[in-house]
């Protein structure tokens, strides 16, 4: 787990990229400031107090002005570039078809996550069967077999080392999926399904948040991401398949 100065622990691999890049930006936007204000102030010296305004900029001022403009546009290119390479990596780019697929679902004011089960299908889904008194938070059709080992937890559990394509959508209102310790956002929002994949490594609980306005217990929606070792999860998931198993028989 690596640290980044005022950062929380990164536990994901696409992080140090992330944080290597924000660390490289800020130092470069300190560094522009300070080089600002220096220009300022040399000009303002070499002027002297009381000095009459000219019409025309000098010649040398102009030519000095040229090469740092440039070399700004330069930096915020690269900038810019570099970021939304990583974006396109974690948001646009396909997930390697052997990672593991979680469906998260927000609804006012909880997280939902949903894993396929054995069959690795999610089952259908209808907004008429949404009923969390029920113990049904989605609407999963019970009709479709698909659903029967469909396993709907309040804490997000992933295994160490492998790569997750976490599907995105929401019932109401848009909602802000956040956990800054994997360096991850994404909305989720009703009528779409989202898409981003990463791979957490180290192990360890990570708070999840909602990071858009959703309405009056916005604050209150917060999950928890646990990021445990393959054979802790492997348990986990058998534990949770026999649970459903035995519900389906009484």
């Amino acid at each position: 787990m690596s640290r980044t100065l005022w950062l929380p622990p990164n536990g994901s691999l696409h992080g140090v990229m992330l944080d290597r890049l924000l660390v490289w930006n800020l130092a470069t936007m300190a560094a522009l400031v300070v080089a600002a204000h220096l220009i300022v102030l040399w000009v303002l010296v070499r002027r002297g107090p009381g000095a009459a305004p000219k019409t025309r900029p000098l010649p040398w001022l102009a030519k000095a002005e040229l090469f740092p403009t440039l070399l700004c546009c330069a930096v915020f290119a690269v900038m810019a570039i570099t970021s939304e390479r990583l974006w396109a990596a974690l948001r646009f780019e396909g997930a390697d078809p052997a990672a593991m697929q979680v469906e998260v679902v927000g609804q006012q004011f909880q997280w939902y996550f949903r894993y396929p089960g054995d069959d690795a299908r999610f089952g259908l889904t209808r907004p008429q069967l949404v009923n969390a008194a029920a113990g049904n938070p989605l609407g999963l059709d019970h009709h479709d077999p698909a659903a029967h080992d469909d396993i709907v937890s309040s804490v997000l559990l992933l295994p160490a080392g492998r790569e997750v394509d976490l599907r995105l959508r929401a019932l109401d209102v848009i909602h802000g999926f956040f956990i800054p310790g994997m360096r991850l956002k994404q909305n989720a929002v009703p009528g779409l399904e989202l898409h981003v994949h990463f791979t957490p490594l180290a192990p360890g609980s990570y708070p999840i948040l909602c990071t858009q306005v959703c309405g009056s217990g916005h604050a209150r929606m917060q999950a928890v991401l646990r990021v445990v070792s393959p054979e802790e999860f492997a348990v986990w998931i058998a534990a949770r398949e026999r649970a459903l198993a035995k519900a389906r028989v009484e």
